[in-house]
């Protein structure tokens, strides 16, 4: 049974393949318009943004990513050579599944074809191919004027600055998110950053992790892109960012807050500017009935959550499953105290993926 991952969208297909520890891992891309190429510097920005092994709040392994691209009939083929895998770091624990982890759930579907090291391609390492794909989107997007970012929002309690603190359709938190791409810490306050570095600190010294939340506003939409109930928005940008192994969350708007609001609180009053149409508010994000409303109307915002890192050197439950017995488990090896950072550009990828796919789809 192939364990490689499929998406199929309404021009886009995309497969991923490859494993935490296997010699390449990449993404083969199909339903590109003739003519689309990457950017080979773009796309190495970004990589960079999520390249583990470069601070203290990351894993230390050290990956350069370099991707390579090949024409394969119909498909563009962007991989990367691992050139850090230590699979034997893997070797005490193979018969004890990691709590948290897809060790598990693996072992039930896919048997002896599950991964023995890592978290196969389960694995926060098959991110890096979503983003090659990622990076060619984004730049699509990009000349058709469309300005994704990404910032975190919290981790472990500390919160950033985020887009409902500021004036709702305020141009001068655009300029605040665009700083975040050119900064090692990706928040829009560094002081917040900072305090959210003690944190992540804090919990390595715990022999433990800490999770949060990523931003990600959508500058430049154009309006009446989407459609109702499977065509929505909200559907397809969600498929992309449960895509990430760590994502256990996502909203968009209020999100949550909705539930404790009437609708007098949560319903955006539309008023006219000149001879257009737009709106006082934008607690919906910028999307109605799963359409967009248009980037100079509002953009589109949406959160999403991200789990504490499950592998950790403090004790935890599990079983053995080959003795058939209980035990206890202490994950050493390299992974990073807090992932959410380095997932800020993952986020950017996956966003910039459904969105690209739909506009494809209304421009065929």
């Amino acid at each position: 049974m192939s364990m490689n991952s499929l998406y199929r969208g309404e021009v886009l297909n995309l497969e991923i393949y490859g494993e935490s520890h296997s010699p390449t891992i990449g993404v083969y891309i199909e339903g590109l318009p003739e003519g689309v190429k990457p950017d080979v510097e773009k796309t190495a920005a970004l990589m960079a943004r999520r390249a583990p092994g470069q601070n203290a709040w990351s894993t230390p392994r050290k990956e350069k990513d370099e991707v390579h691209f090949e024409q394969v009939d119909n498909k563009l083929h962007g991989y990367i050579i691992n050139t850090n895998t230590k699979p034997k770091d893997y070797a005490s624990i193979m018969n004890s599944p990691r709590p948290s982890h897809a060790d598990f759930t693996a072992r039930i579907k896919y048997g002896d074809e599950a991964s023995k090291s890592g978290g196969g391609i389960f694995s926060g390492r098959m991110t890096a191919p979503l983003c090659i794909a990622g990076s060619i989107a984004l730049n699509e997007l990009n000349k058709r004027g469309i300005e994704i970012y990404s910032h975190v929002k919290a981790i472990a309690g500390v919160k950033d600055e985020g887009y409902f603190d500021n004036a709702p359709l305020s141009a001068e938190y655009k300029d605040k998110l665009a700083e975040v791409k050119t900064k090692e810490f990706p928040v829009v306050d560094d002081a917040k950053g900072e305090a959210m570095k003690e944190k992540i600190a804090a919990a390595r010294e715990d022999l433990d992790s800490v999770g949060g939340i990523i931003e990600t506003v959508v500058y430049g939409m154009p309006a009446g892109i989407g459609g109702p109930i499977f065509g929505g928005i909200e559907a397809k940008v969600a498929t992309l960012l449960y895509a990430i192994p760590a994502v256990k969350g996502v909203e968009f708007g209020n999100g949550y807050e909705v539930a404790e609001l009437r609708g007098s609180e949560n319903n955006d009053s539309f008023i006219m500017d000149g001879d257009n149409v737009t709106m006082e508010t934008n607690h919906s994000g910028g999307i109605l009935g799963g359409i967009s409303v248009g980037g100079s109307v509002a953009p589109i915002v949406v959160n999403c959550a991200i789990k504490p890192t499950p592998s950790i050197s403090k004790e935890q439950k599990t079983v053995d499953i080959s003795k058939k017995e209980n035990t206890v488990i202490s994950i050493h090896g390299r992974h990073d105290p807090c992932i959410v950072p380095r997932a800020v550009p993952v986020t950017e990828a996956a966003v910039a993926l459904a969105l690209y796919d739909m506009i494809l789809a209304q421009e065929a």
